[in-house]
């Protein structure tokens, strides 16, 4: 199904209309109040204030976008305003937006002039702030506190009053590619938090990162240069990951006032792989060499990527050394590409094994001397691409959508479309019929990446460097190789999807159906998902990583019993350093031991940093005496927060039981329709968030 579109026009608009395009709202407000989870809210230039009818604070709801004019950071499309917001951990403040999980703020510049005024504020919740300007805040442009986790990046924040960013309490998430110039601090955080701040430019400011109390932030490849009392400043018991052996950071600190670094507190920090003189430093800091190449340091960029709605895509694989601009700092985003082009990138980005029946990869419009006859090769070899009938490969050729998509479906053997998804595509009777069952699959494996409009495909249309960068990088989301990017141009259609062969009737199948759909679990490949299968805990890290992702938040380690080349020491790894899973007191892991369903809630409680709740939730289960004295805090936690999920007995938590894979779907399942990134499923089973 299309998702709902309201448009708002300040200057045209009337709150009397209907939303649509030809009868726009004239308030945002209004907007937000019509908007469920899914709608698109399109704003016109204007300044939407007090006096033209905002009311403030806004409120951006679960699962709704506000969208400007991304490529010019929300020039001419101004948000100023204030209104009260009583905040559960800071009590009353002046705010101007506020964000909902699964929310999205893109293109739009944001002023608070109030006294004390931020402009957006996020309180344990997951939202996206993409592409904008906040300037002119009293106080601050974005306020994270809480549990907040989330996705800020590609903004500007200039001559707001004390910080650009701040981010205290538990708050994690990632604040990438932003710039924050003449302020107090560029981005301050505090308290517990622990975020990941990557590839942003901290420039002219009182100082470019200050940290206190017990922060725990990771710091890779920024640029802090010119700030006047200081570039990185740490205070309190603050500790920074500003790189390890294994992971070397990339940042660049010069040129800063007083010191580059200051290390205020009693600990030594260590660095590795930054762009950092000894003789600018304040305090203990240990040099350590890296054991594997260090990035180039400082932050990724191309001048011509500034708010392009492909740059995230375009810098994941540039960061994999997949794809790369031209001489003069370019990307060229917009520029088609031809089939030799597009096959050099699919030779340098996968590596598989020669597809039977797939030929040479001759062709007699290929020379020996021609540039990408090696690539062309090899991507012919694999699968990917193939030559025309006059036996040809037209190398010179623009590419196609369609045929890019045909391409990655081929050479990477995807199966399992559904002929119901290619209705969300309003041009779909555009698609070729030898087409239509690779666009069923890369839709369902969300392949597909449609700008400006998700649900326009334009099949037939050359593609463009930042599609071609966008779909692959999909491509490697698909098969394990990359992290997800959250973007509004991945095509991700509400329809239902064939059923694995052994759920029907089981009391967990909306759970896997639903988090299948979203492409977040699988089954095997006899069509089942065996639900009642056991789960070990390496099994259990796999699931966690690839659901949630998770921001470290402590330094790696190695446990005796995961070696470097077992399946799953990578998600073991990060499941660790996010939180989700520990060791035991003889340094293993016991990856091959079954998670219990007690380890399961201590988990989900633990990695998504949820509070603390009132012990008599623990009433509401007949076992509970069999709750380990240690899991007790947690199980309350779990319960007020809708975790807890029990079957057959909705009473009876078995906490010691050995847990199954549909249990595990079920706490993540409710994990996520707590911070608002799925709706909520109606089920007998789930423990009522009341307490008894």
């Amino acid at each position: 199904m299309v998702q709902p579109t309201l448009y708002v026009n300040p200057a045209t608009g009337k709150d009397t209309a209907t939303g649509s395009a030809a009868a726009p709202f004239k308030t945002l407000t209004k907007a937000l109040q019509q908007a469920k989870t899914g709608t698109t809210i399109l704003l016109a230039p204007g300044t939407y204030n007090t006096t033209g009818g905002e009311v403030f604070p806004l409120v951006i709801p679960a699962g709704v976008m506000v969208l400007g004019n991304e490529p010019n950071k929300g020039q001419g499309i101004a948000i100023a305003g204030s209104g009260t917001y009583a905040s559960p951990t800071f009590g009353n403040q002046n705010i101007t937006v506020r964000l909902e999980s699964n929310a999205q703020l893109r293109g739009v510049t944001v002023t608070n002039p109030v006294e004390r005024g931020t402009g957006a504020w996020i309180e344990s919740t997951s939202p996206m702030v993409a592409n904008n300007t906040f300037t002119g805040c009293r106080r601050e442009g974005v306020f994270v506190t809480g549990s907040g986790k989330p996705l800020i990046v590609d903004n500007v924040f200039l001559q707001n009053a004390a910080s650009g960013i701040f981010l205290v309490r538990n708050a994690k998430g990632e604040v990438r590619r932003n710039v924050c110039q003449k302020t107090g601090y560029g981005i301050a955080i505090s308290d517990s938090a622990a975020p990941l701040i990557t590839d942003n430019k901290l420039v002219s400011n009182h100082a470019g990162v200050f940290l206190s109390r017990e922060a725990r932030p990771v710091l890779r490849r920024n640029l802090i240069e010119k700030n006047t009392n200081g570039g990185l400043v740490i205070t309190g018991s603050a500790r920074p990951d500003i790189g390890s052996p294994q992971d070397p950071a990339g940042n660049i600190l010069r040129d800063n006032g007083k010191a580059d670094l200051q290390n205020g507190t009693s600990l030594m920090l260590v660095s590795v792989g930054n762009q950092l003189n000894p003789s600018r430093i304040a305090g203990q800091v240990e040099f350590q060499s890296s054991i594997v190449p260090a990035p180039a340091a400082g932050p990724v960029q191309f001048s011509d990527l500034n708010g392009h709605w492909g740059a995230a895509f375009v810098r994941g694989l540039v960061a994999k050394n997949l794809i790369s601009g031209f001489p003069d700092g370019t990307f060229k985003p917009e520029a088609s590409m031809t089939r030799a082009e597009y096959a050099a990138i699919i030779a340098k980005t996968f590596d598989l094994p020669q597809k039977p029946g797939a030929g040479t990869g001759e062709f007699v419009d290929v020379p020996a001397n021609f540039w990408a006859k090696a690539a062309i090769q090899e991507a012919a070899k694999m699968g990917f691409i193939s030559g025309f009938p006059d036996k040809t490969f037209r190398p010179q050729q623009n590419l196609t959508r369609v045929q890019a998509l045909v391409s990655l479906v081929s050479g990477l053997g995807l199966t399992g479309g559904n002929p119901n998804l290619l209705q969300y595509y309003s041009d779909r009777v555009q698609i070729p019929s030898y087409a239509t069952e690779a666009l069923e699959i890369a839709t369902q494996r969300r392949l597909v990446v449609n700008y400006p409009k998700p649900n326009q495909l334009e099949p037939m249309r050359n593609i463009t460097r930042a599609e071609v960068a966008a779909l692959i990088y999909q491509a490697l989301v698909a098969t394990g190789r990359a992290e997800v990017i959250a973007s509004p141009y991945i095509v991700s259609p509400n329809l239902s999807l064939p059923s694995f062969t052994d759920i029907q009737n089981h009391w967990a199948a909306e759970f896997i159906r639903r988090l299948s759909n979203l492409n977040l679990v699988s089954g095997f490949a006899d069509g089942s998902f065996k639900p009642d299968q056991l789960l070990t805990r390496s099994q259990y890290a796999a699931l966690v990583v690839k659901v949630f992702n998770p921001t470290p938040i402590r330094p790696a380690t190695q446990f005796t019993d995961v070696s470097a080349d077992f399946w799953a020491s990578t998600v073991i790894s990060q499941a660790y350093r996010g939180g989700f899973l520990s060791g035991f007191p003889d340094q293993t892991f016991r990856p091959e031991e079954n998670l219990r369903r007690i380890d399961l809630i201590v988990s989900l409680v633990n990695g998504l940093s949820i509070p603390d709740a009132d012990a008599k939730f623990l009433e509401k289960y007949e076992d509970r005496d069999r709750i380990p004295a240690y899991a007790k805090a947690a199980v309350a936690a779990a319960t007020q927060a809708g975790l807890v999920v029990n079957y057959p007995n909705v009473s009876r938590l078995e906490p010691t039981e050995e847990a199954r894979r549909a249990d595990a779907i079920a706490f993540i399942y409710q994990a996520l329709t707590r911070t608002g990134r799925v709706s909520a499923i109606n089920s007998p089973y789930i423990v009522s968030t009341l307490p008894t």
